[in-house]
């Protein structure tokens, strides 16, 4: 049975993410790998309050931030999907990995 990774990194830092995506989809495919993306979301604006004190109704302006979202596939080759599941990450870098397994085509469900 073939597996799936399915990886999905999100950052505040829109650089540093297209960086790390870019170095990782180059490393998968130098080993051989099927690669697929990085496909990217549209970037989400976040709001979060700001109270001077614990007590509500007294705060400053609220923080916004943009948060980006790619997302990259590697097909088959398990090994490069391990290594790359055990890579260290930067901290400002959130990183989700998902492993779908995938069976054959006329394959019976049991």
């Amino acid at each position: 049975m073939a597996f799936v990774t399915k990886l999905s990194f999100q950052s505040g830092d829109r650089d540093a993410l297209e960086s790390l995506v870019t170095d990782i989809k180059e490393m998968v495919e130098r080993k051989g790998a099927e690669c697929k993306g990085p496909h990217s979301a549209p970037p989400q604006r976040l709001t979060v309050p700001q109270y001077r004190s614990l007590v509500p109704g007294n705060q400053f302006e609220s923080w916004d931030y943009s948060t980006y979202t790619r997302r990259l596939e590697i097909h088959g080759n398990d090994e490069v999907a391990g290594r790359v599941g055990h890579m260290e990450f930067p901290d400002h870098v959130h990183v989700e990995i998902e492993v779908d397994r995938k069976k054959p085509l006329g394959h019976q469900q049991e």
